[in-house]
């Protein structure tokens, strides 16, 4: 009886602290829009600062925040259920997602104040996090009620798939802040290599995983990208070649998957 107690004790502030990190890194991502450190938001300094980095997508693709956020909420909501309290899942992944949370805030700090270096390390600690995630939740391959699916995890293949996407960004970005000379290949060069490398990782993630919503941020980024540099013909036509490849592979896939 003491040690089921201890259990119940545990996983309610599991609970708890899951849900309080999911709100905080919330507010700070609000608050570092609405009271910029230095006066120059996120978006401020991407459009500014790097401006050249061509492998940033148009700015209204980071309006997938609101997506990510909301279901983070919703698995906030749902991990903190009386009745998933003992989740096995839940159990599994502990306490990654206040990992993550942590890493997201730390790594707003960083890049607001311009260290760039150290918001790689940040973002690295958000996508690890996330990975270890998905890999315990059994994403894809695990057989799970329709209400998991949709309250943990979606959220996290959203998100993982975002951060992934972020992570290249933010080494990109770093890389070209120091000056570094992409060892003599051209900047439009080295982006359509990183975005073939992204869709790979997109088609293998719906081909083994049947993981829609981690192709559907890949999408919208590579679409993103394509609009952004529409002047630029073939950076343009590759990310719009691969994105329409990737829907593509998802059809078939899904088709197969419901055959």
């Amino acid at each position: 009886m003491q040690k089921s107690n201890v259990n119940n004790n545990q996983d309610r502030l599991r609970q708890w602290v899951t849900l309080i990190a999911i709100v905080g890194a919330f507010v700070v991502n609000v608050a570092s829009n609405i009271f910029p450190l230095n006066g120059l938001s996120i978006g401020a300094i991407s459009n500014t600062v790097f401006k050249d980095v061509l492998i940033i997508p148009a700015n209204y693709a980071f309006a997938v925040w609101g997506l990510i956020y909301l279901g983070l909420f919703t698995l906030g909501v749902y991990q903190f259920l009386p009745s998933k309290k003992q989740d096995a899942d839940l159990r599994k992944i502990g306490y990654l997602l206040v990992i993550a949370s942590g890493f997201q805030s730390i790594w707003v700090y960083f890049f607001l104040a311009r260290l760039f270096t150290l918001s790689v390390v940040a973002m690295f600690g958000i996508l690890v996090s996330l990975m270890v995630t998905y890999q315990l939740l059994g994403v894809g391959k695990k057989i799970v009620s329709r209400r998991k699916k949709l309250c943990l995890h979606y959220p996290i293949s959203i998100y993982l798939s975002w951060i992934s996407v972020a992570t290249v960004v933010n080494v990109a970005c770093a890389l070209h802040f120091y000056g570094w000379n992409g060892w003599g290949i051209s900047g439009q060069v080295w982006t359509m290599i990183m975005l073939v490398i992204a869709s790979i990782v997109g088609a293998v993630m719906m081909i083994r995983f049947n993981d829609i919503p981690y192709v559907g941020v890949t999408v919208w980024a590579l679409i993103a990208i394509a609009i952004k540099h529409s002047d630029v013909n073939m950076l343009r036509n590759l990310a719009t070649f691969l994105a329409f490849a990737l829907i593509s592979i998802t059809i078939i896939r899904s088709s197969r998957t419901d055959n």
